[in-house]
């Protein structure tokens, strides 16, 4: 088994790129491998809640992070320092999520086999 950590750090609805990461979070814990999140600078407005896409085309993403629990997906992390300097906090997330400090990402980073930043 690898140990896969997919590292958003784009905001929400900039085109297809989000679904598609999210797509293949979700094909890769079906195959029974080691999946975390990392939510990094702009991406951690992934994580607030209420948002809706300006573009039309674009469907909300919160339903598909909410299904990353049912794929046993093993960890949500948010670095915490991001969420500060864009004035989020826990409150205010479409699912829960555990902080990181900034000084810790390069530890959390050597932990995973195969690092996708999306």
């Amino acid at each position: 088994m690898k140990n896969f950590l997919f590292v958003m750090r784009n905001p929400p609805y900039q085109g297809s790129s989000i679904r598609e990461s999210l797509d293949m979070m979700m094909t890769v814990a079906a195959f029974d491998q080691s999946v975390r999140v990392l939510f990094l600078d702009d991406g951690v407005f992934l994580l607030k809640s209420g948002q809706c896409p300006h573009n039309s085309s674009l469907r909300p993403t919160a339903p598909l992070f909410a299904a990353l629990e049912m794929y046993d997906v093993e960890g949500l992390w948010a670095e915490q320092e991001s969420l500060t300097e864009r004035g989020l906090d826990s409150s205010e997330l479409i699912i829960p999520v555990r902080s990181l400090r900034r000084t810790e990402i390069a530890f959390f980073l050597a932990a995973a086999d195969i690092v996708v930043s999306c």
